[in-house]
């Protein structure tokens, strides 16, 4: 067989990243009545998209906050499609120079949205060319250098910025100011949850039992995101191991399999609280040496598992280091100690 014919022959296997994140934009809403969840934020961006389209403008600039998995991506994707127009999406990491912002604004049309991710991570020429193109909707492209360069204005059609951060507080002033509406996004409950993963499983074919809906719900850390992925791995479990359907006892089983507790701790978690407790008596115990312990880095430790140990109460942070709280003792099944070491 040639080289040639060989080649035309080959299947390329696709890339798991892809097929994940294909499957998780398969369960994204379309529309915002279809949107589980922050019902205040949804009413506010309602008002406001309505408003926009009653005027026959463009929305005003949008700013979403809050924790990764919640909807920040989803709800820009949303604002596009309420407002009948093109989304564009890119991330602060991706633009490093003032010219590659340059060079996506220039390409919008009139009504776009224009997405960026992590936008507090955008780099400053960037940054201060974002500011006159959201106020004036008008970008200043310098062309040549030195005593030779050129300041040429570029007028820009309207456009809606919709920005997403994780860390808001590293967002600086004077761009947080050029946005007309500001949402933070919190954490789910349990039965807001379990709507999510009942339109998901309805979206898959795969109608879900009443108890594994809030199994899975429960295990998944205030998060749509993991209670997605969560709920994928059940289906996962169920056609390979059990009968098809998604019952309870499929639920558990998966996430068990999957070193999902019942508190929605997994490995990670469970090893930074053995760690602290078993190996350091319960703390405190300082970022890096944790992390050396756990066999992780101190920054997957430190944004990975503390947030969620901290947020549900097994683990505080001392000026000393991080130390375990009784719950996290009880959690373990191990007994604290009684001198009165707790968070000292």
């Amino acid at each position: 067989m040639s080289s040639d014919l060989a080649d035309s022959l080959r299947v390329v296997a696709p890339d798991a990243g892809e097929l994940e994140r294909a499957a998780e934009a398969a369960l994204r809403p379309k529309r915002l009545s279809e949107f589980v969840g922050q019902r205040t934020v949804r009413d506010q961006l309602q008002l406001v998209l309505d408003a926009a389209r009653g005027r026959g403008t463009p929305s005003d600039h949008v700013l979403l906050a809050g924790p990764p998995g919640l909807g920040k991506t989803t709800l820009a994707m949303i604002i596009a499609a309420e407002m009948g127009t093109s989304l564009r999406l890119t991330s602060g990491p991706a633009i490093q120079h003032a010219g590659d912002l340059a060079s996506i604004l220039s390409g919008l049309q009139e009504g776009d949205v224009l997405f960026i991710d992590e936008i507090h991570r955008l780099a400053r020429t960037a940054e201060e060319m974002l500011y006159l193109a959201m106020e004036d909707f008008r970008v200043d492209v310098v062309v040549g250098k030195g005593p030779g360069a050129t300041s040429i204005p570029l007028t820009l059609p309207p456009f809606t910025v919709v920005g997403a951060t994780t860390r808001s507080g590293l967002l600086p002033a004077p761009l947080r100011d050029r946005f007309g509406f500001t949402a933070h996004l919190e954490f789910y409950e349990t039965d807001e949850l379990e709507s999510v993963v009942t339109r998901s499983a309805s979206l898959l074919g795969a109608p879900l039992d009443r108890r594994a809906a809030h199994e899975i719900a429960s295990r998944s850390r205030g998060t749509p995101r993991i209670a997605n992925r969560l709920l994928r791995r059940v289906v996962d479990f169920a056609q390979v191991r059990g009968t098809g359907e998604l019952t309870l006892d499929a639920a558990r089983g998966a996430l068990d399999l999957f070193e999902v507790d019942a508190s929605g701790l997994d490995r990670l978690d469970r090893a930074v609280l053995e760690a602290v407790c078993a190996r350091f008596a319960g703390g405190p115990v300082g970022l890096t040496t944790l992390a050396v312990t756990v066999g992780e880095e101190a920054e997957t430790v430190e944004t990975v598992a503390e947030p969620y140990l901290v947020r549900e109460g097994f683990l505080v942070r001392t000026t000393r280091g991080r130390a375990a709280t009784p719950k996290a003792w009880a959690h373990l099944g191990l007994t604290p100690p009684q001198d009165g070491a707790l968070f000292a």
